[in-house]
């Protein structure tokens, strides 16, 4: 993975991604079966190649829950 300064990193796949005008709505499965969503800029899922299945970090800081992918 990049190199991060947030603490908080939790390692999953994607379960379910749904597409809107301007936001995509992120459902990452962690390894340990809980579900965490994330909303990010709809450019940003097409410019990170998100799907279903992939394996992604959400990386939490502050109130917001960002993607990485490997």
């Amino acid at each position: 993975m990049t190199k991060i300064s947030a603490r908080n990193v939790l390692k999953g796949k994607i379960k379910k991604i749904v597409v809107g005008a301007v936001n995509s709505e992120i459902t990452v499965e962690l390894d340990s079966g809980l579900e965490i969503v994330s909303i990010i800029t709809k450019s940003s899922a097409e410019r990170l190649e998100l799907k279903e299945g992939k394996e992604v970090w959400a990386v939490i800081k502050a109130s917001n829950v960002m993607i990485a992918t490997p």
